[in-house]
């Protein structure tokens, strides 16, 4: 796998937006493909991607082969303010468009949507010594050869710039391959309740 470049993304243009919507089902099953596991291919998105270029696109960025975005990595520098933006500007419209009875309850959807109506929040004492967060993901076109590394590198260094002192993110434990890959980047597991949550000091 080669190194790709690496640019800011264009978080204004749609057709990108739908592009990193898309690459967003398409790992969204610990890194796999989860497009057969949703009936609307917009909903991981929505709750796990469309926030993050809305409020703080200059802290979106892709991996892109020259014929488009292969992966992406997004981020908030606070996030306990995003929180409280996502409550104020962005869940409202989302759960008025997907009431929570949109889907039978035993599907994939009917969860993402209860998570759009019941959004969990981060542990404040993982935000007290991480109080970023990020997102990352690649199509297996990009996995390889750094570029996750160079990704999250490029983040991180935003984050320095803009006087952050930690940043976390969470992972599921089934998620091996990607808990050894943050490992190796330097990234602790941090205590919580919440789940996994991996955080790197900056």
């Amino acid at each position: 796998m080669v190194s790709l470049p690496i640019r800011p993304a264009r978080t204004t243009d749609p057709r990108e937006v739908d592009r990193l919507y898309d690459i967003c089902l398409r790992t969204g099953a610990d890194g796999g493909d989860a497009t057969a596991r949703y009936r609307d291919p917009r909903l991981l998105g929505e709750i796990y991607l469309g926030a993050y270029l809305a409020f703080e696109p200059e802290l979106a960025f892709v991996v892109d082969d020259g014929s488009g975005a292969l992966g992406y990595v997004v981020g908030t520098v606070d996030t306990a303010a995003f929180e409280e933006r996502c409550a104020r500007d962005w869940w409202p419209a989302l759960r008025a468009r997907y009431p929570v009875d949109s889907f039978p309850a035993d599907t994939d959807d009917a969860c993402l949507v209860h998570a759009m109506h019941s959004p969990s929040t981060a542990d404040r004492e993982v935000l007290d010594l991480f109080p970023a967060h990020l997102h990352v993901d690649l199509l297996p076109a990009a996995q390889g050869g750094g570029n996750g590394r160079r990704l999250l590198e490029v983040l991180f260094d935003a984050l320095r710039e803009r006087g952050v002192q930690g940043v976390h993110l969470g992972v599921s434990e089934t998620n091996t391959s990607a808990i050894g890959f943050y490992e190796h980047l330097g990234l602790e597991r941090v205590p919580t309740d919440e789940g996994y949550v991996l955080g790197l000091k900056l």
